[in-house]
């Protein structure tokens, strides 16, 4: 006779014993066709990134010109509230002070319009294809040929540019050795033309937006509404205008503000907002640029020292970047201020001056001078 024994105790554990052999043999299936001895967090970043990186390296340079087009015309809706709105304003306040920030405002509207055309329009500077390169570092992986030194591949622009610092998409454009300088100098000059619309123009905006909202919020009249002038005679509602701005300020002297009209307002408002967004942006992209410039090197230089920095620093050694000649050094050979070039002329006026050298041979510390660039 035989005897049957139900283990019903041990049906679960079965059953999880099964679903953990199967999930197993997935789990060694699944990384033995899939197993990558690099794989790491930088590793899987790069995938992830890579849709990214492909739009950018196809669409960048298509979509250039709609971001030098947007470019121009938020500048120019800057420049145009300001001569309709800021000039009148000031004018009637002090004609003298007002044409003294009419001379400082064409001032910086000269230099953000130039170095911006320059930037747009200046090549960063190749390597020449025909010519022998008589120092060379590398070959290009993708272009197939010399690569000078601080020279790198652009994937927008398809080509090797001369100390390549990034492309710039508001430029439509690389910056490299050729136009790195009308670009920090457009970012610099924009940076302090905000600072100057804002800075004078706070008093407009905080007399016609604030103080206008909250001292004339007059309670609903019942009936026919009815306001007082100022010579106590009774007007209808309906009669009254918004004031332009040469009413405003006259009232601000005398009995305070009065309301002006909605589209000022807004074209106020839209002021203040461009100019807090360019003043963040183009003012931490400024500040960036100039520590990279005090320490003589260039956005994609300034990882590749890091990294060297690191990698000498487990050897127990210290690197040492050979284009860092030291703060004033280093400006002034970005700057191009040499051959007796001035701040004034060069810098504070708009200047086309080529950079130093050929962008192909660079001095470095280990030289025994540099001649000329003092």
């Amino acid at each position: 006779m035989v005897t049957i024994r139900w283990k019903i105790r041990k049906f679960p554990y079965n059953i999880y014993r099964s679903i953990r052999s199967s999930f197993q043999k997935f789990y060694y299936t699944f990384r033995s066709l899939t197993y990558n001895h690099y794989m790491d967090q930088s590793y899987a970043a790069d995938v992830c990134m890579e849709p990214l990186v492909w739009f950018v390296d196809n669409f960048t340079h298509t979509i250039g010109p709609l971001f030098v087009v947007a470019v121009i015309c938020l500048t120019a809706s800057v420049v145009g509230i300001a001569y309709w709105i800021g000039i009148p304003y000031w004018w009637n306040r002090n004609p003298f002070f007002c044409i003294i920030l009419i001379i400082i405002g064409h001032w910086l509207l000269l230099n953000v319009s130039f170095h911006y055309y320059m930037g747009v329009v200046t090549p960063p500077g190749f390597p020449p294809q025909d010519e022998l390169i008589t120092e060379v570092v590398s070959i290009c992986k993708k272009c197939i040929a010399p690569k000078p030194p601080r020279t790198h591949h652009c994937s927008v622009c398809k080509r090797c540019i001369l100390k390549m610092d990034h492309h710039c998409p508001w430029l439509n454009n690389c910056v490299g050795y050729r136009n790195h300088r009308y670009f920090f100098m457009y970012t610099v000059y924009m940076v302090v033309g905000v600072l100057f619309i804002i800075i004078f123009g706070f008093d407009l905006a905080y007399s016609g937006i604030w103080l206008s909202s909250d001292d004339y919020d007059d309670p609903e009249l019942e009936g026919h509404p009815v306001k007082f002038n100022k010579t106590g005679a009774l007007i209808p509602v309906t009669d009254i205008l918004y004031l332009d701005t040469n009413s405003l300020v006259q009232d601000h002297i005398n009995d305070g503000i009065e309301l002006i009209h909605p589209w000022k307002k807004r074209a106020i408002i839209y002021m203040a907002l461009i100019n807090t967004g360019v003043l963040v942006a183009l003012g931490g992209l400024a500040s960036w640029h100039s520590r990279l410039i005090t320490k003589g090197e260039t956005s994609i230089e300034a990882n590749i020292n890091k990294a060297e920095t690191l990698r000498c620093l487990n050897l127990g050694k210290i690197y040492r970047n050979p284009y860092n000649f030291g703060p004033r050094k280093n400006w002034k050979i970005f700057l191009g201020l040499i051959r007796e070039r001035s701040w004034f002329r060069h810098i504070l006026l708009p200047s086309a001056h080529e950079p130093i050298g050929d962008g192909l041979t660079w001095h470095t510390i280990h030289d025994d001078g540099i001649e000329g660039w003092s």
